[in-house]
């Protein structure tokens, strides 16, 4: 298992770690399998979703905050129950697929660190299985 670092400057964004995560797989040589890319953060997650167009990021964040704002009925101390929330619906890990050494993502898809309680610098891990 490897690590990758990311590191977010404002409080929720996605951010777009495809490239790094090609350069990862390139570097370490690998050519067909799974990699998985998986948060171990309670506020922040990773998802598979468009990254041609800006705005829909900017779509999905002002969504989850519009059903799940920083200020609500809330238990949680710390003042980022919303980024928890937010987090178990956006989950932890995707998997994708590489072949000939290249993530098989569609044409539009982009793989996102999706922070939701930054800016922070976090750790992505990464666990590759060869088929």
């Amino acid at each position: 298992m490897d690590s990758l670092s990311v590191k977010t400057g404002k409080r929720q964004e996605l951010r777009d770690v495809t490239s790094e995560i090609q350069q990862y797989i390139s570097a370490k040589g690998f050519t067909s399998g799974v990699l998985t890319v998986y948060c171990p953060h309670t506020t922040a997650g990773i998802t598979i979703n468009e990254g041609a167009d800006p705005s829909v990021a900017r779509d999905i964040l002002v969504s989850l905050e519009r059903l799940i704002p920083l200020r609500g009925d809330y238990r949680h101390m710390e003042g980022n129950s919303d980024a928890h929330i937010k987090t178990s619906l956006v989950g932890p890990s995707v998997q994708v697929i590489v072949e000939e050494g290249r993530l098989m993502l569609g044409t539009w898809q982009k793989i996102f660190f999706a922070e939701f309680d930054g800016p922070r610098t976090r750790k992505v891990w990464l666990k590759w299985v060869s088929s």
